[in-house]
């Protein structure tokens, strides 16, 4: 019987695997200093992270959120970016917690993986607000590139010094491109501003040894081949709204993936068993003969509890029945 992540990398390299499901259940991810320090309680009240974005987390809600305005942005001229964003220091930061929770993987049973939120998109917008940072990227090209460059530079510090503490199997990174309908972006604006720097991001995690997962569950259909030329090895979070299918053909199996069962769909009440386990059959049957396939729910879980226990059962029965029924030859 394979370990989860020796299953794990006989879906990535199209060999054999004992079932089919979802990669996170084989990754260990590891505490972030910078989010910790930046997470702000739950309390419904403004607090700001190191950039000095302010952010809220509502009690029972499932996490913070960015709350910019016209009085509280930082940027608040993209004309006058340098003299208004103060990039955060990463001296000083406290790594105890982390090396503890690597040094306890198993690295044979399971991947090391390092949560790496606030891509260059998301942080922004999260600097300036998301309609502003929109309408700068078409009107203010040239300074919203020099911006990017500056947060780009901090992650990729970021990434090696994470490199030289922990030196995880994977970075995980975030960085939501899209919404449910298309990209936030003209895709001509994203390849002119975010790719260029996002390749330089691909290229040092990839010489520092890891393997680059992006997160975005959201379309990003438009820009696919444009991840593959990045160098993005595993996009987590694809969306049952992007065409999946044809993202498995265009990318001629350069991109593994992982998603593909539609959350939101099964994570209502009054929803029976067996339209759960449909969807979850749906998704397998429909995804994984494309190879390189994880069936999962994009952003992780169903929030509510049954729903979430009817989804990991049937992945689990019907991954490993899958794997069975269609041996890769």
């Amino acid at each position: 019987m394979m370990t989860l992540r020796e299953n794990a990398m006989a879906i990535y390299n199209r060999e054999q695997p004992d079932f089919y499901g979802d990669l996170m259940d084989a990754i260990v991810l590891l505490p972030d200093p910078v989010s910790r320090g930046d997470l702000p309680p739950q309390d419904g009240l403004e607090h700001k992270d190191s950039w000095g974005t302010v952010y809220i987390w509502k009690p029972g809600s499932p996490g913070p959120h960015p709350h910019v305005t016209k009085e509280n942005a930082v940027i608040s001229d993209i004309e006058k970016w340098e003299e208004q964003l103060v990039v955060p220091s990463l001296d000083h930061l406290d790594w105890t917690l982390c090396e503890q929770v690597a040094a306890k993987v198993d690295r044979k049973e399971k991947f090391v993986g390092f949560l790496f939120g606030g891509g260059l998109f998301e942080r922004s917008h999260h600097l300036m607000g998301m309609e502003t940072a929109l309408i700068n990227y078409l009107e203010y090209p040239d300074e919203m590139a020099a911006l990017l460059r500056k947060i780009a530079d901090y992650k990729i510090e970021y990434i090696r010094l994470i490199s030289e503490k922990v030196h995880p199997d994977i970075i995980f990174y975030h960085d939501d491109w899209g919404s449910k309908q298309n990209v936030f972006l003209p895709p001509r604006v994203w390849r002119a501003i975010i790719k260029p720097l996002q390749k330089e991001i691909s290229d040092v995690i990839h010489e520092c040894g890891m393997i680059y997962m992006h997160h975005a569950d959201c379309i990003c259909q438009p820009i696919v081949t444009d991840m593959v030329e990045i160098g993005v090895d595993i996009w987590q979070g694809v969306i049952a709204q992007n065409d999946i299918v044809e993202i498995q053909r265009i990318t001629e199996g350069k991109l593994a993936m992982v998603g593909g069962i539609d959350g939101p769909k099964l994570d209502i009440e009054n929803i029976t068993e067996e339209a759960i386990r449909a969807e979850v059959r749906r998704a397998i049957d429909t995804y994984c003969p494309g190879g390189r396939f994880y069936p999962s729910i994009p952003n992780g879980i169903c929030f509510l509890e049954w729903n979430n226990r009817i989804v990991k059962d049937e992945l689990k029965k019907y991954g490993r029945q899958w794997a069975l029924e269609h041996p890769v030859v």
